[in-house]
């Protein structure tokens, strides 16, 4: 289907018909939002990112094959990514005689056996607070203990390479240092704050990428991770921004409020909070290389970075103040 499709209907006062005829007719630009870290002061992390990636409707399918060869390529299709699970070490791995010279079936049955044994124990020894934590971390890792600490960094590092490449696509991200962040001096919860720059800036590249030469606008719509406490939030915030506009632009390109799907069932989705992950991990424990390959598609004006902000001290000299200051 052609990205400037016809059209030949009526526009039909059903919401859901107008939306459609919209996918179908203008230029549409999809943006995938995840967050990393705790928008809580203090929270349990000292950075709070909330990154959106996007992409041209016209090339999500391709987004979507490449993920999905590389999930197939560690046997991981059809599992979420989240990359803060799959990165962790398993210490259950590290008890199992030569894993690494196991095949993945094996692996998986060894690792089992030690998970039930240990919860076996914590639930005999009465420690109901540690037994609970050690399901929730046997729950969460589950489909990714056939796979080493090394084959799970290279899986990550795959995907990253994958965007990369994504010439295409553009990266937005708002990443909050809470100890510089005052609530009184802002208005706004940090969570509110990031939401409001990622999507003011994804509507100035939307306003901006439109060629002079085409009547038509390029379109966005946002899609977030389903959370209902967020979605609430986010719901109202953009209404509003709908109704009176953000602090830097009015909203021409954005269109409806943001969708929420189940980030399980949404590669696109895992992808943003990849970028979420790296970017937080870059600036709170300097690790590079993930960032590295993101940060290839961050939004920029010539050698300026645009879309992703570092809300921190005016004296911070990480990549990212460097590049947005230049």
């Amino acid at each position: 289907m052609s990205r400037y499709a016809s059209y030949s209907g009526t526009i039909s006062p059903n919401p859901s018909r107008f939306f459609l005829h919209i996918l179908l007719i203008k230029p549409m630009y999809l943006c995938y939002l995840d967050e990393s870290g705790t928008p809580d002061v203090p929270g349990n992390t000292p950075h709070y990112v909330l990154a959106g990636l996007s992409i041209p409707v016209w090339h999500w399918k391709t987004c979507d094959n490449d993920i999905s060869l590389v999930k197939q390529k560690y046997n991981l299709s059809d599992v979420e990514i989240h990359v803060a699970w799959i990165l962790r070490k398993y210490p259950e791995q590290v008890k199992v005689p030569d894993f690494n010279s196991l095949d993945h079936r094996q692996r998986r049955y060894e690792v089992e056996m030690l998970r039930k044994r240990e919860l076996l124990r914590l639930q005999k020894s009465g420690n109901s607070k540690l037994y609970r934590q050690t399901r929730k971390n046997y729950r969460k890792t589950e489909d990714y203990i056939h796979l080493s600490h090394k084959d799970r960094k290279d899986f990550i590092a795959d995907v990253a390479k994958c965007v990369s490449h994504w010439g295409f696509a553009r990266l937005f991200a708002e990443c909050v240092d809470k100890i510089f962040f005052d609530p009184v001096r802002t208005a706004q919860s940090v969570d509110e704050q990031a939401f409001e720059q990622v999507v003011s800036r994804f509507e100035q590249y939307l306003e901006i990428t439109t060629p002079p030469s085409v009547k038509d606008k390029n379109f966005g719509l946002i899609i977030h991770d389903n959370n209902e406490t967020v979605a609430r939030k986010h719901t109202n915030l953009m209404k509003k921004f709908h109704h009176k506009g953000t602090l830097w632009t009015r909203l021409k390109n954005i269109i409806e409020t943001p969708l929420f799907v189940d980030s399980q069932l949404t590669s696109m989705v895992q992808i943003a909070d990849l970028c979420a992950y790296a970017l937080r991990r870059y600036l709170e424990n300097n690790e590079e290389e993930l960032f590295k390959l993101i940060y290839q598609r961050a939004d920029r004006k010539e050698s300026i970075v645009v879309g992703i902000r570092h809300f921190t001290t005016s004296a911070c000299s990480c990549r990212i103040c460097k590049t947005h200051r230049a």
